[in-house]
């Protein structure tokens, strides 16, 4: 067993491997992920479990044998978030996860015969050079029969800004009683893309993980490498990055405002809100040349200062927010929109718990997980986060989940710009050795919830990187939520989630 600031890291036989899994998830510790790093004929499974203080990793080796496949005992049925990492395991590593209840393609459905991908396979040959599964067009099973059932495919292209995805629903017309998720159109091998490159320049791939949430990303990279190397970034460096991050949370909440109120078919609010989510990227942009937040993170602190002084910060975000307060008011006191969203996609408490649900997915169903609670970065000096929690489990409780996430967001960047202040003169980075080895995880709470990164380093290279997003997490729970829902309620349903499905199929 090996500790590590940010949990433990626990090397285990496989059938113990799979108790300690089911056993912990019972005793507690919420479920994150599993994923397969691979050497040569074996293949190594890691399990990641979220606790008080940090996220623990217990890994078990699988041999080839003459047989057949790698495989082992599945955990999805004792430990159901385990469901769709699972089947991507078993796309990406070819590993066979025994007795999985549906082991249908998830990422890569692809051609027989073709390989999967091996992510971590460690010759330097095959480091050198990223492997693609094409896509087949084979639908999944039908689930649900009787007098006037039909298949809709919606998706992968839809009209409006949306990203590919395919939603495969099965419905008599009005009633959405299954659905099944095709999200492989948006997989672009991140995994492979990560390895062998060098520390600073997997910040690029991270930030392109989930564009809309790059800073969460690059954070989340940068924790793993940092405790990884032991590097701790100056405070002003820690100070800018929450600044960047609760502007980026910020700028994805109005974003989904704004796709609530174009589904509502309000063009006013649309508009308005649209300026709004505008305004704060142009602020962005300001600071730091690029919308999207992208090259200020770097592994050891920040690339450079922001072009926009501290108060000026401040000044321009509590203009934006005295604007978006006279729109949210006139918003959330309008009937016809309310109606839309009330009591719309409720996801039972009871499954957002259990599955562990995460951002504002899970705390509009009553879960207070905030990775931000285990803080990191400038967080550790400003006023401890306290989760906005709702209990209704509607699209209008994450809706509400969101106004407040804003609020306390720009309480943040206004607290982190006083100190800002004080600790001009300081550096914004510090040197990180060329030639680590080892094995660390690190998190942030990005706009969608909890991001998580195993990082694996080979003489200063990146082997392997799993990077685990909110919207993978939380996906699963879209099928659970159209209990008394017709189908002119999905586009409310779908933005009340605000996932990236970039994110979904990596």
């Amino acid at each position: 067993m090996t500790s590590t600031a940010a949990g433990v890291v626990v090397d285990l036989p496989v059938p113990e491997w799979r108790s300690q899994v089911v056993t912990r998830v019972a005793q507690g510790q919420r479920f994150a992920g599993v994923y397969c790093t691979h050497r040569a004929d074996t293949a190594q499974l890691h399990a990641l479990l979220v606790g008080v203080n940090g996220v623990d990793c217990l890994r078990a080796t699988l041999t080839a044998g003459d047989d057949g496949p790698l495989t082992y005992s599945a955990l999805t049925s004792d430990v159901p978030a385990a469901f769709w990492y699972e089947r991507a395991l078993h796309d990406l590593s070819g590993v066979v996860p025994a007795d999985h209840p549906r082991l249908d393609p998830l990422l890569l459905p692809r051609e027989p015969g073709q390989p999967s991908p091996r992510p971590g396979h460690t010759e330097q040959a095959a480091l050198d050079r990223h492997i693609h599964s094409r896509a087949t067009e084979r639908h999944g099973p039908v689930d649900v029969r009787g007098q006037g059932v039909f298949s809709l495919p919606l998706g992968p292209v839809r009209s409006g800004v949306y990203e590919s995805i395919e939603f495969l629903i099965e419905t008599a017309g009005e009633d959405i009683p299954h659905m099944n998720i095709r999200p492989h159109y948006k997989h672009r091998g991140i995994a492979k893309r990560f390895e062998a490159l060098s520390v600073g320049d997997a910040v690029l791939v991270a930030e392109r993980v989930e564009g809309i949430a790059s800073v969460a990303h690059a954070l989340a990279y940068a924790h793993a490498v940092e405790t990884l190397t032991a590097v701790t970034p100056p405070r002003r460096a820690q100070l800018i990055r929450v600044v960047h991050a609760e502007l980026e949370r910020i700028a994805n909440h109005l974003d989904v405002v704004v796709r609530l109120c174009d589904a509502a078919g309000l063009a006013v609010p649309t508009a308005r809100f649209g300026w709004h989510k505008e305004s704060i990227m142009r602020l962005v942009s300001a600071l730091c040349g690029n919308r999207f937040g992208r090259s200020v993170v770097c592994v050891g602190g920040i690339a450079a200062a922001p072009r926009v002084a501290p108060a000026a910060t401040t000044q321009e975000l509590t203009s934006t927010l005295t604007r978006i307060d006279a729109d949210r008011r006139a918003l959330m006191s309008d009937a016809t929109f309310l109606d839309r969203v009330r009591a719309t996609g409720r996801l039972d408490a009871r499954l957002a718990a259990s599955h562990g649900a995460l951002g504002p997915v899970g705390r509009g169903s009553g879960c207070a997980d905030d990775a931000r609670r285990r803080p990191y970065d400038g967080y550790r000096e400003l006023p401890a986060v306290e989760p906005a929690v709702r209990n209704e489990g509607d699209a209008l409780a994450r809706l509400r989940v969101r106004w407040d996430e804003i609020d306390a967001a720009a309480a943040l960047i206004r607290q982190a710009c006083d100190r800002l202040l004080t600790v001009s003169d300081e550096p914004l980075a510090v040197a990180v050795p060329d030639a680590a080895d080892g094995f660390a995880v690190g998190w942030s709470e990005s706009p969608q919830g909890e991001v998580l990164y195993a990082v694996e380093l080979r003489r200063g290279l990146v082997g392997r990187c799993f990077a685990r997003t909110a919207s993978l997490h939380n996906m699963l729970l879209f099928h659970d939520v159209f209990g008394g829902d017709i189908f002119t309620d999905f586009p409310f349903i779908e933005a009340s989630f605000g996932l990236c499905y970039a994110g979904v199929a990596m």
